[in-house]
This record gives structure tokens, C-alpha cells and sequence, in this order.
């Protein structure tokens, strides 16, 4: 029902954008006329259709279809940002010298330039009238023979117009350059965090139990198939007791992404692998379809429900709860139903897509929660933007007794691109 008027906001957002590198990057780089302005104009076209293409187009397409027109879009988008974030900073020298030169403006009228001395014809040789004449007339020159810094002339437009080309190619080379080592570390191998986390009351048999984290793959145009078989592979080597996976697996339905999450079904731990999930199994109409998929790959969709974890001869709860999304959708996480009537003195660790799900599970005494969804920030500047709405976005955390693990993530949304914040499974170590 929204998705028409989505895009038609990203559509008006990318022309709005757009009509302002066009003054930046075209209009204040070229002469008017001139065949660099035209060809510049028609390039500001091609790129805000480029950056509406990916949201738009491609879910019509599908994953397989669409998946050159997704990286084109995706790693555009990205350029775009930090192009974005260098020419702003660049409009605070710019302001500087507005104001520096409205300000000499004001001071007074600019000294009258002096008259010609009147040489008399008589004492100057033939033929250097004119030249005593020219150089009577010329403009007082400061040190070293310099013109004066308020001096005006035609020099000045052609200074603004190569300060302007100047400024241009260094926010396309920091574009480029930040885009390239933030597309290296989203497309390299997740890191491996190891974090002991100490639980109060937690059974001796229990301590050095290891759950294994992760979430946010974000199967679709631009992570498949070999993107899943590497997250196996590495979780494999880890010899997690449990593995926990915390929603958003793809970024489309199981009919158009089921091979690209196959892999998950040769995933090896002790106690088995679970699932719960997030808001883009709701975005994407595939919740349902992506837990019956995932149960015949033997992975255990916890929707509202929890398992007991018996690991030498002690139990541990682990229970977990729809995303937050889902009540669009006539469900939702149900706290009661999924931590009632337990026996309190077992300790419980709970798996919920979204950080500020922790309110409600602190309430609930949950332990531990395990959330993804933040991505851990994925790109600077929004690394810091992403902290005004969770309560944390990487790492341990704590509200109340309840302790909170965000993992960034896996995979990406959107631009394959990672700054201040890399790809990463983690291995939790309970400890007594």
C-alpha cells in the first residue's frame, strides 16, 4: 500500500539532491554554453534515475534479473554519499569567504584609481609618450609586483571557476577512495568477535557454553549463494554450541532466494541452530514461506516459543520473539507467551531482531538479548545517527539487569559498503 508513495519520495528526494550537485559539480565548474556544462547536465540525469533505479526497479525484477542493475545502483549510491558529505564540508570555507568579501564590501568605496600623469611631451623621447601614459595608469602594485588582494578584474572569474574544479575532483577522489575500502571490508570476510558474557546465577555446568551470533545476511541481488556457504563455513569452525541466527536472512521470498540459503542446512553445533525474525522477512511478504523454508533446512524458527538447552546435565532457556514489524501483519513479539510459566531460577537468553526490544525483555527478567538489525551503524556518518535510536548499536550493552548483545552483522542493506562499522559473526562465551 506505501510502496507507491515511497518511491514516489525517493524519486522527488534524488531530484532534489540532484539539482544541487548540478550546481556544485557542473554549473560552478563550466562556462555557460560550453559543451562540458551540457554533457555535465546530462550526466546529473543519468545519475539521480541511477540512485532511484535500485529501490524501485529491481524488487519488479527480481534478484537474478536485477542484480546488474542493483550493484550499478547500490555502489552508485554510495559514491553519492560520501560525494555528498564532502562537498557540504567544503561549503564552510565556501561561506567563510562569502562573508570575508561581503565584509570588505561594506568597509567603503574601493580608492578612485589615480589619473595619468600629465608628462610633458617635451621631455620624454619620441615615441615613449604613450608608454609613460600606460604605466601612469596602471593599478599600484603591492609586494613583489603582485596586484592587491581586493584588486577586481577578469582574473577573478577564472580563480572562482578553478577553485570550483579544484574542490570538485577532491570530493570525487575522497567519494571514490571511501567507497572503494567501505566496498573491501562489506564484500571480506566477517570478523570473529569473541565476547565472554558473565550471567548471574548461571549453573557451573553452563559456564563456557557458547552461542554463536549472527544476523542480518541479506540474501538478494548482490549476496547469494557463496555469501551464505562462507558464513557456514566460518561458523563451522567455531564449534558453537548453539548458533543463533537474529532475522533479516534475505531481502526477498524463498521463491526467488531459496538456493541462495540452502547452505544453511549443513550448519553444525551441539544444540542446533536457530531463527528469529526480522523486519525485512515482513517487508519482503515472506515471513511464513521463510519459516517453513528454514525448517526443512533444520534450522528452528522460535516465534514466540522457546527451547530448552540441556548441556551437561544443566538447562538454559532460549526463547525468542517475532519482530516488531510483525504486528503489521496481524502478529508481534509476545513476550508472555513466550517467557511464561518458565522456571525463573534457569537463566534465559532471548533472540529479538531490533535493540530497543530490550525495554520489554528487561521487564520480562530476561538475561540476555541477543539483536542485530543496526548494522552496527554499516556506513559513517550514520554509524553516529543510528545511536539516537537504539540503545546500543554494537556491542554489550546493559538496561536495568538485562544485558544486551548487538552484533553488526553479517551482510549489508542497500550499498555494498561498510565504514566504522565491519561485517562480523561473534561467539558469545557464557561465563558463571
Amino acid at each position: 500500500m506505501l510502496a507507491p508513495l515511497v518511491n514516489l519520495l525517493i524519486v522527488v528526494a534524488s531530484a532534489l539532491i540532484h539539482r544541487w550537485l548540478w550546481v556544485r559539480l557542473v554549473r560552478d565548474t563550466t562556462r555557460p554554453g560550453g559543451t562540458a556544462r551540457r554533457v555535465g547536465t546530462v550526466a546529473i540525469v543519468v545519475s539521480a534515475a541511477l540512485a532511484a533505479a535500485p529501490r524501485i526497479l529491481v524488487p519488479a525484477l527480481g534478484p537474478d534479473t536485477g542484480r546488474p542493475l542493483a550493484w550499478t545502483g547500490y555502489v552508485w549510491l554510495g559514491v553519492l554519499l560520501y560525494l555528498m558529505l564532502a562537498l557540504l564540508m567544503m561549503e564552510i570555507p565556501r561561506a567563510v569567504v562569502g562573508i570575508r568579501a561581503r565584509a570588505r564590501g561594506r568597509i567603503g568605496p574601493a580608492p578612485a584609481v589615480a589619473e595619468p600623469a600629465r608628462v610633458p611631451v617635451a621631455s620624454v623621447p619620441r615615441g615613449a609618450e604613450k608608454e609613460a601614459l600606460a604605466g601612469a595608469g596602471r593599478a599600484p602594485a603591492g609586494a613583489g609586483g603582485a596586484p592587491e588582494t581586493g584588486s577586481t578584474g577578469p582574473a577573478r572569474p577564472d580563480r572562482r571557476l578553478f577553485l570550483s574544479r579544484a574542490g570538485a575532483l577532491t570530493a570525487g577522489a575522497v567519494a571514490a577512495t571511501t567507497t572503494g575500502f567501505g566496498m573491501r571490508t562489506a564484500l571480506g570476510d566477517p570478523v570473529v568477535k569473541r565476547v565472554p558474557i558473565r550471567i548471574a546465577g548461571l549453573a557451573r555446568p553452563l559456564s563456557g557454553l557458547r552461542i554463536a551470533v549472527v544476523s542480518d545476511l541479506h540474501l538478494g541481488p548482490l549476496l547469494g549463494r557463496s555469501h551464505t556457504e562462507r558464513i557456514v563455513r566460518m561458523i563451522n569452525g567455531l564449534e558453537a554450541d548453539v548458533v543463533t541466527v537474529v532475522g533479516d536472512l534475505a531481502d526477498g521470498k524463498p521463491s526467488e532466494l531459496a538456493p541462495a540459503a540452502r547452505p544453511l542446512r549443513h550448519l553444525e553445533s551441539t544444540h542446533g541452530a536457530f531463527f528469529v525474525t526480522g523486519n525485512h522477512e515482513y517487508m519482503f511478504d515472506g515471513a511464513e514461506a521463510w519459516v517453513e523454508e528454514l525448517h526443512d533446512l533444520g534450522v528452528t524458527t522460535l516465534l514466540n516459543e522457546r527451547r530448552e538447552i540441556r548441556h551437561h546435565g544443566a538447562v538454559l532457556d532460549l526463547a525468542g520473539v517475532e519482530d516488531l514489524s510483525a504486528a503489521e501483519h496481524g502478529s508481534g513479539p509476545d513476550y508472555a507467551r513466550a517467557l511464561g510459566g518458565r522456571d525463573t531460577s534457569r537463566p534465559v537468553v532471548l533472540m529479538a531482531h531490533q535493540p530497543v526490544m530490550i525495554e520489554e525483555a528487561a521487564r520480562h527478567g530476561v538475561d540476555l538479548q541477543l539483536s542485530g538489525h543496526t548494522h552496527g551503524g554499516q556506513m559513517f556518518p550514520l554509524t553516529e545517527l543510528t545511536k539516537l535510536a537504539n540503545p546500543v548499536v554494537s556491542g554489550l550493552g546493559k538496561v536495568d539487569d538485562t544485558q544486551l548483545y548487538v552484533t553488526n552483522g553479517a551482510g549489508f542493506f542497500g550499498p555494498p559498503v561498510r565504514v566504522g562499522a565491519e561485517p562480523e559473526i561473534t561467539v558469545i562465551e557464557l561465563r558463571a
